[in-house]
């Protein structure tokens, strides 16, 4: 079940999902009193079957739900001066941007535990989010990103995880660094979806100047329509 202190994570999940998912790990598990019998064997909870079987569960619940779900976002007005806020972050040496309407939150990142028979490439496995597992994607599988390169290093540089709302239920993406929020004049996003490179870059509207360097504006819509292939 999703933790309640988490709301945005179960704002997809029905009363019969979270129902049928018992989430043993936040009763008598490592998250718990640790009364269960269990934990001497496999010392943690992310050993033991059961965990994994509500993994695969959460996962097993992105395949089937198919509903035609609209992301709504707005456009933020100041006078005759229209914006759109981006998200900036960092994936090796490149800089993306992506709506904030589809942005759950700025999380610090956490172990990724995988999967056996993991069902796409892109698939790092789950993520423990306050009590609630959260699939976790590679977005540089996904953008077709050289993963050989190595992210600058430096002391004040701490990677982060987005959770993304994405079409069938929030996932979570690992990132080197995150900039910030932006508010992007529409006018200036309008001219990079012109002179921007889509057909040379996945999922891209076009490219921005940012901090002296270019800076891939991703369309949020295909990616989160990927994100949802990879899941099914």
């Amino acid at each position: 079940m999703i933790d309640p202190a988490f709301p945005d994570l179960g704002a997809d999940l029905t009363l019969a999902d979270t129902q049928a998912i018992d989430d043993c790990w936040n009763r008598i598990g490592i998250h718990g009193d640790k009364s269960c019998s269990l934990l001497a064997k496999h010392i943690h909870c992310r050993n033991c079957s059961v965990y994994c079987a509500a993994a695969t569960r959460l996962l097993d619940r992105y395949a089937l739900q198919q509903d035609d779900h609209h992301l709504v976002g707005a456009v933020e007005g100041d006078g005759d001066i229209v914006t759109r806020s981006l998200l900036m972050f960092r994936l090796g040496e490149e800089w993306l941007g992506i709506a904030t309407r589809c942005l759950v939150e700025v999380a610090p990142l956490q172990p990724i535990h995988s999967l056996p028979h993991q069902r796409s490439r892109a698939l790092l496995g789950v993520a423990n989010v306050r009590g609630a597992l959260v699939a976790c994607l590679s977005l540089v599988e996904l953008l077709g990103l050289d993963s050989s390169i190595s992210p600058p290093s430096g002391g004040r540089i701490m990677p982060r995880m987005l959770i993304i709302a994405a079409l069938d239920g929030p996932v979570v993406v690992p990132v080197d660094e995150v900039d910030g929020i932006h508010a992007i004049d529409e006018r200036i996003l309008k001219t990079a979806a012109v002179s921007g490179t889509q057909a040379s870059a996945r999922f891209t509207q076009g490219v921005l100047p940012f901090k002296g360097r270019s800076l891939r504006w991703l369309d949020e819509e295909q990616l989160l329509s990927a994100v949802t292939r990879s899941l099914t």
